[in-house]
């Protein structure tokens, strides 16, 4: 039966002792000992050392003994300076020395540039604008759709003169222009003296898909706004001209003086300057 080591009183079981001398004495009674000093202590849970000291110095994580060894360092010559230097395998190549890397000496500055780029897609393309045949220099990958422009506004030129009339996807067939009596007549002639072609840039009906525009060179608003004249004194054949949809528009906004338009007609001799 063991014994009280403090006032010897008997037990029947160690589990009473230990209640006891818990309870009487104030002090637990060791259940453990210490796999390195082999001091007895009390713990509730099973431990192998009495303290944190003896678990450092019994269990070491130096070297081979630690779980992620992977061999220590290995030592090899910098690719640079020359100089011998010792390194971790696991945690870098081991080309370069601590000064070198510090230094910068090791960074390699890739070229990159024209074909050796890995995006490179075929460099600049000279391209002419679909409006006014300028010369447009673009990178491929800038290079989208059917058309190209070399400014906004010769798109928007462009779009003004493919989307009017029965160019636009909501065309309906429009509707004849009425100048009233005579009209028809003087336009008919017209196409007729122009060879249903354009006396501006030579295009032809064939090509437009349609017949060309027939312009007045004095507007008929000119002869309306008068009191002696009416729209019926515009439609004479010197006063009209044959013009493709773009050179009309020209025409209509001041591109093409009049004395030009009667030159192109060949009703007048050309002049220098027009």
């Amino acid at each position: 039966m063991p014994d009280c080591p403090t006032c010897g009183t008997s037990f029947d079981s160690q589990r009473g002792l230990g209640v006891h001398h818990s309870g009487a004495h104030g002090e637990l009674l060791p259940n453990r000992e210490c796999a390195r000093c082999g001091v007895e202590f009390h713990s509730e849970h099973e431990k192998k050392y009495c303290s944190d000291d003896c678990r450092d110095e019994a269990v070491s994580f130096e070297g081979e003994k630690n779980p992620n060894y992977c061999g220590g360092k290995t030592a090899t010559t910098c690719e640079i300076c020359g100089s011998n230097f010792e390194y971790y395998p696991s945690a870098k190549p081991g080309r370069y020395c601590e000064s070198c890397v510090e230094s910068e000496e090791w960074r390699h500055e890739r070229d990159i540039s024209g074909e050796r780029n890995p995006r490179w897609s075929g460099g600049e393309h000279e391209l002419t604008c679909d409006w006014c045949d300028g010369k447009v220099v673009r990178q491929q990958t800038n290079i989208s759709g059917e058309h190209v422009f070399c400014s906004p506004d010769c798109q928007y030129e462009w779009l003004s003169e493919e989307f009017t009339g029965d160019g636009h996807p909501n065309w309906k067939g429009g509707a004849d222009a009425n100048y009233g009596r005579g009209w028809n007549r003087v336009r008919r002639r017209a196409l007729e003296r122009d060879d249903d072609r354009c006396v501006l840039c030579g295009v032809t009906a064939d090509e437009l898909g349609r017949n060309p525009d027939v312009h007045h060179i004095v507007p008929v608003r000119a002869f309306v706004e008068t009191p002696v004249t009416t729209e019926f004194d515009a439609h004479y054949l010197e006063n009209v001209v044959s013009l493709c949809p773009s050179c009309h528009r020209k025409a209509e906004f001041g591109g093409v003086s009049p004395e030009r338009l009667k030159t192109a007609t060949g009703l007048v001799p050309n002049a220098e300057g027009l």
